[in-house]
């Protein structure tokens, strides 16, 4: 096991054997590392692993041959902390990654969480005969998957079946929006975001009261929605109070949308792409803490054209959920691994594996039939586990 560096130190693997790069991720990353260690056991072809993270991760790091710790702000911060500190500006993330990779032979670089800050400088990693894998090959397609308003625009001009969506800026617009969709079961989430931050289902604004004619909000007890909240239920005049009210929302606006809330089924799909082109996946869905993995053609159906449709290109996730009608509708892509990539391995296919050994040359290109094949349905429970972590002087 190695022994985490510190933001100057890092273990070193110059080598003339290629190598793969798991830059700092979500969730996903110690996972990740882990089946390619047991995909390099198998392997004939020597290559070594490296990761990196801005924190001292011990339980990420000893997975990886080599490891590295990353300039622990941006490039659009790393100017202005300079000058506070009257010190040289750190190198951004991108070139410090670039440049070590270089040194360590990297064929293949999975960017993880700040997959926009490496895209803009993609080529100064293809010069570098690097496999840059940041979800998407363009800046403004990783833009436009972040603000999901923008994505489900486009979405429609690919005609892909999306869940609807209308953007609020103030309490003014949502009012406005209630008074002509608030006959539905409807949900509010940030036009950006992950980890479902700031989603909530709303109470219905126009439901037929038990005196005719009359309007009544429908009635999302207040102590349930602050005790039971995993349940993301609040009553529409709370939610409009809240926001109306919010000195966080006054200080940095926040912009949102409304949108009808789906009865149907949510999966999470679990892509490896390449340049828009399907060559894995593997789907699932939760029914309480068991996640059904599998492979549902009707789900498919819809993420094929999406992947297609913005140019995808790695290791992404797709969350798709069903209407009234049953037709599976887009709800967003994260132009990263999800955190439950790691679930694959109990269907037979590991996609981690899967699309790292065909980016390292040591497998043909995928078939996305032929995997689909592979897979056997099955149902996981996760666990938790600990992992003692030394005290890091640097943190």
């Amino acid at each position: 096991m190695k022994t985490p560096a510190n933001d100057n130190d890092h273990t070193t693997s110059i080598t003339a054997s290629p190598a793969v790069w798991l830059a700092e991720g979500q969730s996903s990353q110690r996972d990740m590392l882990a089946s390619l260690q047991i995909l390099k056991a198998q392997s004939e072809t020597a290559f070594n692993i490296i990761a990196s993270h801005r924190h001292n991760r011990p339980e990420i790091f000893e997975f990886a041959d080599s490891i590295y710790r990353e300039p622990s702000i941006s490039t659009a911060d790393s100017d202005a902390q300079a000058m506070l500190e009257s010190a040289e500006p750190l190198m951004p993330r991108w070139q410090f990654v670039l440049e070590q990779a270089q040194k360590n032979n990297v064929k293949v670089l999975l960017t993880g969480r700040n997959g926009i800050d490496y895209e803009a400088h993609r080529e100064a990693f293809d010069a570098a005969g690097i496999r840059l894998l940041t979800g998407a090959t363009s800046v403004a397609a990783l833009e436009t998957i972040d603000d999901k308003f923008a994505f489900m625009q486009q979405c429609h001009q690919y005609d892909v079946p999306v869940a609807e969506a209308w953007r609020f800026d103030n309490v003014a617009e949502l009012e406005a929006l209630l008074d002509i969709h608030g006959h539905q079961p409807l949900c509010v989430k940030p036009v950006t975001g992950i980890f479902a931050q700031g989603f909530w289902r709303l109470g219905k604004v126009k439901e037929m009261g038990q005196e005719a004619g009359t309007e009544t909000d429908e009635q999302y007890d207040s102590f349930e929605h602050l005790y039971f909240t995993e349940e993301k239920k609040i009553n529409t005049t709370q939610f409009i109070n809240a926001y109306a009210n919010s000195l966080m929302v006054r200080e940095r606006p926040i912009p949102m949308l409304l949108m009808p809330y789906l009865s149907g089924q949510e999966y999470s799909i679990d892509v490896v792409c390449e340049y828009g082109e399907v060559l894995a996946a593997v789907t699932r869905y939760k029914t309480g803490k068991i996640q059904h993995i599998g492979y549902e053609q009707s789900v498919m159906d819809v993420v094929i054209p999406l992947i297609k449709a913005f140019g995808c290109d790695g290791i992404v996730s797709v969350q798709t959920k069903a209407d009234d009608d049953g037709q599976h509708r887009v709800l967003e892509i994260n132009s990263r691994p999800s955190g439950g990539i790691d679930y694959t391995t109990h269907s037979g296919v590991d996609l981690t594996q899967v699309g790292f050994a065909y980016w390292l040359g040591l497998t043909n290109k995928p078939i996305l039939a032929d995997i689909a094949q592979q897979i056997t349905p099955c149902q996981v429970r996760s666990i938790m586990i600990g992992v003692k972590v030394e005290e890091d002087i640097a943190e």
